[in-house]
């Protein structure tokens, strides 16, 4: 496995120009039938990111060529895996999770300035699907991350994909910070939830963004009926203990645990963030799914919530008119 070292940009400087050396790699239309380009932007959101998946599935099946993706934390790790070609593996395994295999992928921790260490989850996607330099994709990639220390917005475009993708999903208390090339780096969605802006200058035709800060749906109280797991023994208490942090009930209307209560104040933060930054930087067409729609850790609903992200981005596709939206300029 190659191990070229990060090449880690402010997000104040200006945009480098993409390597067409890789570009040329992406397959090509047959002649005279050459698709529409499309620039992605994929934005945070936990497990709301797998409605990235379904999005991704129905832009390409509606004939639109994807030549370059900037991802924020989930965005990064979905847009990573789709860069590689190798989306269809993640979507499988992912659909088969339940409750108890993604407590399996946590890897507890007391310090480093996170509970969660994150080595077992990108071990696991290393070992599911591989890594590969950024600079290798056969399209432009760019992970978003937040530099705490500096301040500033970092756009991480060559090296390792998975560390890229490792500081981008760094969420602050939740993850710990991941260490790269002497700086610390934690979750892109601190300043910016959907990276439009790393593709402002790209020759894509159009310019599309999957955001999962939409506004929250109404839904009737969740209640939990399925039956508690018997570990036993230590694995129970420390099952009991976490239950604290994590939402919980037992036949009655959930109850936010301390973690529910963070990511619920960080999605409120993250959208009106969002809104400002899409009213700055307007994509050609934005496709919104409801904040509220699931809650950051809910993999386990991977089918449902792929499901989601097609059925929105269809939508989203029928009330949009390319004739209406005029090509970038290149």
């Amino acid at each position: 496995m190659a191990t070229a070292t990060h090449a880690i940009r402010d997000g104040r400087s200006a945009m480098k120009v993409h390597d067409t050396s890789a570009t040329s790699m992406a397959p090509e239309p047959a002649a005279g039938t050459r698709k529409p380009t499309v620039a992605l932007a994929l934005g945070a959101g936990g497990a709301k990111g797998l409605a990235h998946i379904g999005a991704i599935e129905e832009i390409v099946a509606q004939g639109f060529q994807i030549t370059a993706i900037a991802g924020t934390s989930m965005g990064a790790l979905i847009g990573g895996v789709y860069a590689m070609g190798k989306l269809d593996i993640y979507r499988d395994w992912v659909c088969t999770l339940a409750k108890l295999d993604v407590f399996k992928l946590l890897d507890w921790t007391f310090s480093g300035g996170g509970l969660i260490k994150g080595e077992r989850i990108i071990g696991t996607m290393r070992e599911l699907i591989g890594d590969i330099c950024i600079e290798e994709l056969p399209l432009a990639f760019t992970a978003v991350a937040t530099d705490l220390d500096r301040e500033r917005e970092v756009w991480l475009t060559r090296g390792s994909l998975f560390d890229a993708v490792r500081a981008s999903i760094a969420i602050p208390t939740v993850f710990r910070p991941h260490h790269l090339d002497g700086r610390r780096l934690v979750d892109g969605a601190l300043l910016n939830p959907v990276p439009v802006t790393p593709l402002i200058r790209d020759p894509a035709d159009y310019l599309f963004a999957v955001s999962m800060d939409g506004p929250a749906q109404i839904a009737p109280a969740v209640i939990d009926t399925s039956e508690p797991v018997d570990e036993g023994g230590v694995r129970q208490r420390v099952g009991e203990f976490f239950s604290r942090l994590l939402p919980h009930s037992e036949g009655k209307p959930r109850e936010p645990g301390a973690l529910d209560l963070l990511y619920q104040s960080m999605d409120l933060m993250q959208a009106n963030l969002s809104r400002l930054r899409l009213a700055a930087y307007e994509p050609d067409l934005l496709i919104q799914l409801p904040r509220n729609m699931s809650t950051a850790y809910e993999f386990y609903r991977a089918r449902e919530l792929i499901e989601r992200g097609r059925e929105q981005a269809r939508e989203a596709l029928a009330g949009w008119s390319k004739s209406g939206t005029p090509l970038r300029p290149s």
